[in-house]
């Protein structure tokens, strides 16, 4: 089924994009949360004139795209955003964020299909590169800032990562061997059903020898009981 991107979709595509995606996908995730519209005719060939009014801004020639780039050069992007102790982001920088923010701020088009970063979901500083034209590519300077606060420096910034790594390895380790419990409790159970058919077959088993030999004794006894009393 195909849909028109609403948002940027990390392994589906950017925002505007016409994408062919599992109905099920669609219906059940996508279009419920807003995320995407049907690409009927008439949106797509809307989506058509914005990306032809895009297009007439972006750098035709070599010449144009080498004066983008000495722009870029002297560009600063700055994303002040929500973001949890340890930096990760409650949500992303998208290719398309970044687009907007060259558009909205500094006037400069670029084709956001040509940013060449994924979804930044850290706080932290970035050289984002962006192909202009065929042998031109630019980087950006882009800050991914805490809200209501500065960025702390690189060593602290590289602290928090490894520890957010650290506590995501503890955490698998954790359900790895809480799996492994799960087996030897299974383990358990298999080796003990099988004890109680061990003992449940040994119930059954012939008699030894003994138990034959102290049977045999037992009947004698009786014949000499039964014998003392014929005699009196």
């Amino acid at each position: 089924m195909e849909v028109i991107l609403r948002q940027d979709i990390d392994k589906v595509g950017l925002r505007g994009e016409v994408v062919n995606v599992a109905r099920g996908y669609a219906r059940n995730f996508l279009l419920p949360r807003g995320l995407a519209a049907e690409a009927t005719p008439a949106r797509v060939a809307e989506l058509q004139k914005v990306e032809e009014r895009r297009a007439r801004h972006e750098a035709k020639t070599f010449e144009d795209a080498q004066a983008v780039a000495a722009r870029l050069a002297d560009v600063e992007l700055r994303f002040d955003v929500k973001a949890g102790p340890t930096g990760s982001l409650f949500g992303s920088v998208t290719p398309t964020d970044i687009a907007d923010d060259l558009w909205s701020k500094h006037k400069i088009r670029v084709d956001r299909r040509k940013i060449g970063t994924e979804s930044i979901k850290r706080i932290g500083r970035y050289q984002v590169p962006i192909d202009l034209f065929q042998d031109v590519t630019a980087e950006v300077r882009t800050l991914v800032v805490p809200e209501g606060g500065e960025l702390p420096p690189e060593e602290e910034l590289e602290a928090m990562e490894a520890a957010e790594q650290a506590e995501s390895e503890a955490a698998e380790a954790e359900q790895k061997d809480e799996g492994e419990d799960e087996l030897d409790l299974d383990a358990l159970d298999a080796a003990a059903a099988a004890q109680d058919a061990a003992v449940s077959t040994s119930d059954e088993v012939e008699p030894s020898g003994d138990d034959v030999r102290a049977e045999l004794s037992d009947d004698e006894f009786d014949r000499a009981v039964d014998a003392g009393t014929e005699e009196r």
